[in-house]
């Protein structure tokens, strides 16, 4: 198994919206600063100067590709923000880096505080980088308010009913150590059930019978195990879902469960958008009443899973970012269990 996963590309590129095009450096002051006071979404200094009161918008940084899955949730959250503030595209979206988010995030925790983006687009798979402990991972997301997120249900599933700590060990697919999917073979050594890694993709690997368990993200986890012919063992569930009927819900108490759903996380968080940790208050305000629009379009959408704002939008997030002995947990048991150690 390879021992570390490339970086997506570093370059960016705007996307095209029906407002100003995005500036190449979003940290650049100048004609960002006369754009942003233009349109009135900017600058507290431009705003005074005008006599009117600054406007929460400004620009969105969003991994790529400019066609990619989270550059397309993107801009359905910049159009929905807008309607929910009466107002036109009160984002411009920077498309910068790969689709894991770390270029991304990387540029948006340079940027807080002064007069760079306001806004990000963070996947799950950002916040797993950062778990294993990968150096190119230089941001900190616990210092972000995050006002949406759009989530999938998890389930744990197996063939046949939950065998017991007897059985012969079962054969997990892993594509590669520092891959969210590889916390299905930690949650095997959780519930101390005998379990091997195997090379593959999980759906894969068990649709061609190479592989016995696996975790199942999205909008139907439970139909999509019964479309493969397995049995749902555990619902992995967080605070703003409701529990399953049908399974039980697998918790996160003590630092090894919750550094094992923090890795199930990055696959079940598709993107939030989440705003600097010095907003002032009165903009997060405006902006998470915004936010309610959005959350009644996706939820009409059968693709998205869940959309979550305020207290709900908070606890998923948080899922993602555990404590530092849950954080050391799961990388110490990388290194014992998968010989991998972030470079």
């Amino acid at each position: 198994m390879p021992h570390s996963r490339p970086s997506g590309p570093a370059a960016s590129a705007p996307m095209p919206m029906p407002a100003a095009p995005c500036d190449p450096d979003p940290a650049r002051p100048g004609r960002r600063a006369l754009a942003l006071a233009a349109l009135g979404l900017g600058l507290p200094g431009a705003a005074r100067a005008q006599g009117t009161e600054a406007a929460p918008g400004g620009t969105l940084l969003v991994p790529g590709p400019e066609d990619g899955l989270c550059a397309l949730w993107a801009g359905r959250a910049a159009a929905s923000l807008g309607l929910g503030l009466g107002r036109p595209a009160p984002l411009r979206l920077a498309v910068l880096g790969g689709p894991d988010g770390v270029t991304a995030a990387n540029r948006f925790a340079t940027l807080d505080g002064g007069e760079g983006a306001r806004f990000l687009v963070l996947p799950g798979t950002a916040c797993h980088v950062r778990l294993t402990g990968a150096t190119r991972a230089r941001f900190e997301p616990r210092s972000w308010l995050p006002l949406m997120v759009s989530w999938h249900r998890a389930v744990l599933a197996g063939r046949g009913p939950l065998p017991g700590r007897d059985a012969a060990p079962l054969r997990i697919a892993v594509p590669s150590p520092d891959a969210p999917e590889a916390a299905a073979l930690a949650l095997m050594d959780h519930l101390g059930l005998p379990a091997r890694a195997v090379p593959g993709t999980p759906e894969a690997a068990y649709a061609a019978n190479e592989a016995d368990a696996l975790v199942l993200v999205g909008p139907d986890p439970l139909g999509a195990a019964r479309g493969l012919g397995a049995t749902p063992w555990y619902h992995l569930g967080t605070a703003g879902e409701a529990e399953s009927v049908e399974i039980p819900t697998l918790g996160a108490e003590g630092p090894q469960a919750a550094g094992i759903l923090a890795a199930v996380g990055g696959m079940q968080m598709h993107s939030a958008l989440v705003l600097p940790n010095l907003t002032p208050a009165d903009t997060v305000a405006a902006l998470r009443r915004a936010a309610l629009r959005w959350a009644e379009e996706e939820r009409g959408q059968a693709r998205s899973g869940l959309a979550l704002t305020g207290p709900s939008a908070v606890a998923a997030y948080a899922r993602l970012l555990p404590e530092p002995d849950a954080t050391l947990s799961y990388r110490a048991w990388l290194e014992s269990r998968l010989g991998w150690r972030a470079a």
